[in-house]
């Protein structure tokens, strides 16, 4: 794709985007706020040099909260900004690092819309010292205005599944192009490498996945406990994981004559009410985690967890889980969470955004991944009824994640090279 071609869509997108943030915001009003940011025109006020930090939403955020902490203890004479693209992103960026965005060491924004204009409004208000990207955002604009000004940008933690690089590959020398402008391509694994360095990708390392470094809110095993509590220890609680539209009726249906507590956590907070409909007209005798304030009757099938900021609290209360996203053909949600608290997880078909810790969880006993749904009754019928086998699991689980942290260092090490050329 010729450049001019990228660049006359990017304002198309741009021109559209105020009638998707109405459209999105009737369900999320936070899609409506800061809108002036999607466009490059910022307010937030600069006391130091800045270090940019891009994730773009929840779960990038949350995997990125050891490495802004690790810069911060690093560079006490910097601020950071992390910029995002969801409500969603900002809101989790606000919870895992509510003291430092409260200090002002931490500043939040939107990343603009790629269009030149923007990109130059971006780099002109903040200024930053160095930027990195977390995982897969190439912005071509914004890279490239970065390359002018001579100010290094790195990718991190970064991953691309086959699809992607498919995807990207279409591009041809757009794509060859913003990856040569990058200062360094610190890949999860070593397949991520390759298929980066085939699309043109230089100064590539693996680093790992950062988001084993990431700790669990102090306060998850107590909280989680006390859900527990409330849930019944007597009973088995199934977590279904950041599930995604069209999931849901396949886990019920694979529970539907069990005794297995669902615990049911839908990946987008704006599905809450679609879900919760769902449960209505299936009959099913469920609560709502934000109803849920005394032990449930031994009747209650479903927990809807329509809550923000719980998810290591929702893994501490379960006996296993499974993986939302990965049921259906949309790549798999991140099983490293659950593996930090110890669960066991169950795993779709469709992990191929998450491939190779998926083959290593499964390889480590820390979860099991099915070849076809059609197992996944039995499966969860086994894993119920298999109290040995959920313990032994989820000691491998917590092995597992250990043998694999260290990325916040490695990244770094890498890091203060930029910093000082």
């Amino acid at each position: 794709m010729p450049k001019f071609v990228y660049t006359a869509l990017i304002y198309m997108v741009a021109l559209l985007l105020p009638v998707k943030l109405l459209w999105r915001g009737l369900k999320q009003p936070a899609y409506r706020q800061h809108v002036g940011e999607r466009y490059g025109f910022y307010t937030q006020k600069i006391n130091a040099p800045l270090i940019w930090v891009h994730c773009v939403s929840v779960g990038e955020t949350r995997a990125t909260q050891p490495l802004i902490q690790a810069l911060l203890k690093e560079y006490p004479q910097h601020q950071i900004l992390m910029t995002h693209g969801t409500p969603t992103g900002r809101e989790t960026g606000q919870q895992v690092l509510r003291e430092e965005i409260a200090s002002g060491r931490v500043l939040q924004a939107y990343l603009p819309v790629d269009t030149p204009g923007a990109a130059k409004r971006f780099f002109a208000h903040f200024k930053p010292a160095l930027g990195l990207l977390m995982e897969t955002e190439l912005w071509f604009h914004l890279i490239a205005e970065a390359s002018h000004r001579q100010m290094p940008v790195a990718l991190l933690s970064a991953r691309l599944s086959e699809k992607s690089a498919r995807g990207y590959a279409k591009l041809g020398k757009l794509t060859h192009d913003c990856l040569q402008q990058l200062a360094l391509v610190a890949a999860q694994t070593e397949a991520d490498a390759q298929r980066l360095q085939a699309l043109g990708a230089s100064n590539v390392m693996v680093c790992g996945n950062l988001k084993f470094d990431v700790t669990p809110p102090a306060e998850s095993v107590t909280n989680g406990a006390g859900l527990r509590e409330l849930l019944g220890t007597n009973r088995t609680v199934l977590m279904a994981a950041s599930t995604r539209e069209g999931e849901e009726p396949m886990i019920l249906d694979a529970v539907k004559d069990s005794d297995v507590l669902l615990l049911l956590v839908p990946r987008h907070p704006q599905r809450f009410a679609e879900v919760e409909a769902l449960l209505k007209a299936r009959g099913l005798r469920y609560v709502l985690r934000t109803e849920l304030a005394q032990t449930l009757n031994e009747d209650v099938q479903v927990v809807l967890g329509n809550s923000m900021g719980e998810m290591y609290t929702y893994y501490a209360a379960s006996d296993f889980a499974i993986m939302g996203g990965s049921l259906q053909p949309l790549g798999g949600q991140n099983l490293i969470e659950a593996a930090t608290m110890g669960v066991p997880t169950i795993l779709g078909p469709h992990m191929f955004n998450f491939a190779q810790v998926t083959r290593e969880a499964v390889a480590a006993n820390a979860a099991v991944q099915m070849a076809d749904i059609a197992e996944l009754k039995n499966t969860i019928a086994n894993l119920a009824k298999d109290k040995a086998k959920v313990r032994a699991m989820s000691e491998a689980a917590n092995d597992f994640t250990v043998q694999h942290r260290g990325t916040t260092q490695r990244l770094m090490a890498a890091i203060n090279k930029l910093l000082k050329t």
